[in-house]
């Protein structure tokens, strides 16, 4: 086997991270043999089984024999049998099996309960009468999570299931502690790890062993691999990429990395990895590497060879997850909100429409990196090869699209490829909340199968948003979350607050703000995270223009993306981190929001000067609908069943078209003359959603006029046509 690609512990446990199966694909296209493991999911599987805990709680009991645990930790261990003798059931129903399980599990007397039990939720209400089977994951899940909570006191304290050991790798400025820690006897996980890890090598045999590392919860694990086959497979070349060296590591100089890794590359994947092999094979030197740091004569140095262009989107491949133990995977729901449990539940393929941002300005993000900076969209019909490959190859149809932000006329299009091609999938992505967004562009996403979108709302203040350069307000994102909640698309916020200038009258504000899109309906989840200042984000070349001031001197010798930074203001944010989370918690639950803001903190805050009306108001104004000529006309209903009649008034008589129009949940009828009902069903025809060629409203009236009907404006904005996109005429 040429080259192992390994996803290290811990990323997510409902569906694999998707850097290897890109990689994957793209070898693929190479002839170059590969092989993947998300040792993750493997790692969790090792520990969440019968005889994994009963080895557990001995090694806990060894550990803390002379030391005092907490009364929660001793409950847990006291259960050791039950927890022992349920956790194998527990697994292979979050994986989908056995779902009778969920009735025992609802019980509440079938689990062992410890400290989480006390947060849960009130499940009645959260899941009604019915909803057994979410219910259920919602228990099996708070107990699951008891566990973690017992092994990172009793065990690790570095662990967690969707990071391990983040604090080390997280604004780790100097090499130092992740050094030192590495120094250290193997960890419990790190033993169950390794054990892994060398059943794989002596499996594969690989030439090159690839570690993707997207965040910080997972670099410790990935150099802990590193230093393992090191030890026992010296030959081996060992390449380290993926998110987190893409964005702090770009300025790496500490030669110490090296003793773990051979190799770190920058960006995407694909390219620096192939002229890697091609070195290794003695086919290539070393001046060839692209965006590759290595060491050379002790010393840590970068190639970057500018004669090899990257592949373009339309070359890389489709997604390979073979290898992957798809079945295997866990769902959990660890709150009871739909939109928020889609980043933990269910097995989703993932594909991105788009490499990089369409917009790219604003001022927090990393926009001046290739991963953002670089836009290139795959046109329509390819990414629906791509999901018709990846539903045959993995027997899962649901998306999600892990774009920075995905290009509205894109998911028009993939909406209408999807249709033509009567594909049934469930997607959703990351989107900004712009206003080409309209109520006709919803509804076709929804009738593609688009279930739900997120966005940055970011600082829900007009004055922040435009510093921020985000190119939208608070009263337009009010309205796009209302045509995608209309349209039965569920939407989550991404929240931010301490952005440079902000001040305490605006997060409070922002609060309302979010507060009021809950209560109006528009908004179903959200979080808020605490604005950090990057080195790559135009604030971070620029900080006195956004009144910021750098605290340190020069950049460290390792990861350097995140910049520690005083806000001139003074204000401090953290304060607000608890109030902001607890509310947001409730209003996600549709608690409380009638409550007033000051109920959330335990300091003063000032009233909020945003009317309570505000996000209600802005729902209500009315948007001018102006029809451009080059408006795409989709018909996504069925044919109609077209009746004449005939009408009587005064003692005149004439012959009227009655069309029935009939939906998955409706029939829906409207009256209109012979002539144009005639001419109306066999536009109809014409623009279905089922056929190649789209029609703009311009065409649409040259036929309208062909067919020698006069004063075509006055019909199609008429009421009958007007109300017709409840069963499916859509102007786009």
């Amino acid at each position: 086997m040429t080259v192992y690609l390994i996803t290290p512990p811990f990323t997510q446990l409902n569906t694999p991270y998707p850097a290897t199966a890109y990689l994957k694909g793209f070898l693929n296209t190479k002839n170059i043999s590969s092989f993947q493991s998300d040792l993750g999911i493997e790692t969790t599987l090792a520990l969440f089984f019968k005889e994994g805990l009963q080895h557990l709680f001995d090694a806990a009991e060894q550990n803390n024999k002379d030391k005092e645990i907490s009364a929660n930790a001793s409950r847990i261990l006291v259960l050791r049998n039950d927890y022992s003798n349920t956790i194998n059931d527990v697994i292979c129903f979050l994986q989908g099996n056995n779902p009778t399980l969920a009735h025992l599990i609802c019980k509440r007397d079938f689990l062992p309960e410890a400290s989480r039990f006390a947060q849960l939720d009130d499940l009645k209400w959260a899941f009604g009468a019915m909803g057994t089977q979410d219910k259920a994951k919602h228990i099996a899940t708070m107990y699951l999570e008891d566990l973690s909570d017992f092994i990172m006191e009793c065990i690790d304290e570095h662990f967690g299931f969707s990071r391990y050991a983040e604090r080390l790798g997280r604004s780790a400025n100097s090499f130092d502690e992740l050094y030192a820690a590495l120094q250290q006897p193997l960890s419990y996980i790190d033993g169950i790890l390794l054990t892994i890890l060398a059943k794989r090598m002596e499996e594969i045999q690989p030439k090159l062993v690839a570690l993707s590392v997207p965040f910080p919860g997972n670099l410790y694990t990935s150099l802990r691999c590193a230093q393992w086959i090191k030890a026992n497979y010296p030959s081996v070349k060992i390449v380290m990429g993926g998110g987190f060296a893409n964005t702090e590591l770009r300025s790496l100089s500490d030669a110490r990395v090296f003793e773990f890794y051979d190799f770190i590359t920058l960006d995407d994947g694909e390219a620096p990895v192939e002229n890697l092999i091609s070195f290794i094979e003695g086919k290539a030197s070393l001046e060839s590497m692209k965006r590759t740091f290595t060491l050379v004569d002790g010393k840590v140095t970068y190639f970057d060879n500018k004669t090899c262009t990257d592949y373009k989107q339309g070359q890389v491949g489709t997604p390979d997850y073979s290898d992957l133990l798809l079945d295997k995977y866990i769902s959990a729901i660890e709150i009871a909100n739909p939109m928020h449990s889609l980043w933990s539940d269910g097995r989703w393929n993932k594909l991105t429409m788009a490499h990089g941002c369409y917009w790219g300005k604003c001022t927090f993000c990393d926009i001046s990196l290739d991963y953002i900076q670089r836009y290139e969209p795959i046109n329509a019909q390819l990414l629906c090869d791509r999901m018709e490959e990846m539903i045959a190859q993995t027997g899962q149809n649901g998306f999600h699209f892990v774009d920075e932000a995905a290009p509205p006329s894109l998911m028009r299009a993939l909406a209408l490829e999807i249709g033509r091609r009567k594909l049934v999938v469930s997607w959703w992505t990351n989107i900004r909340f712009e206003k080409s967004f309209t109520l006709d562009l919803c509804l076709l996403l929804k009738a593609s199968g688009c279930i739900a979108v997120s966005g940055g709302l970011e600082v829900a203040s007009d004055r922040l948003l435009e510093l921020i350069q985000k190119g939208v307000t608070v009263t337009q994102v009010a309205k796009v979350n209302r045509n995608f909640t209309e349209a039965g698309i569920m939407v989550h916020a991404y929240l931010m607050y301490g952005y440079p200038t902000q001040t305490i009258q605006e997060t409070v504000d922002s609060l309302e703000m979010v507060r009021q899109m809950f209560k109006a309906g528009v908004l179903q989840s959200a979080f808020w995270h605490q604005f950090a200042l990057t080195a790559h984000s135009p604030i971070g070349k620029n900080p006195d223009k956004y009144d910021v001031l750098i605290e340190q001197d020069k950049p460290g010798s390792f990861a350097n993306n995140d910049v520690v930074f005083t806000d001139k203001t003074g204000i401090d944010h953290d304060a607000f981190a608890f109030g902001l989370k607890k509310s947001l918690f409730n209003y996600m639950h549709n608690l409380c929001l009638d409550e007033s803001l000051q109920s959330w903190f335990d300091f003063k805050i000032p009233k909020t000067k945003i009317p309570p009306d505000f996000i209600t108001n802005a729902l209500l104004e009315l948007e001018p609908t102006v029809d451009k000529p080059t408006s795409k006309v989709v018909w996504l209903g069925n044919p109609p069943l077209v009746e004449a009649f005939i009408k009587s008034k005064k003692g005149n008589q004439w012959t009227m078209a009655s069309l029935t129009f009939q939906s998955k949940k409706e029939s829906f009828n409207i009256k209109i003359s012979e002539q144009e009902g005639e001419w109306l069903a066999n536009i109809l025809e014409k623009v279905s959603v089922n056929n190649l060629k789209t029609y703009t409203l311009q065409e649409v009236k040259n036929d309208y006029e062909a067919a020698g009907l006069e004063d075509f404006e006055l019909f199609w904005d008429n009421k009958p046509i007007n109300t017709m996109n409840k069963v499916g005429l859509l102007r786009l």
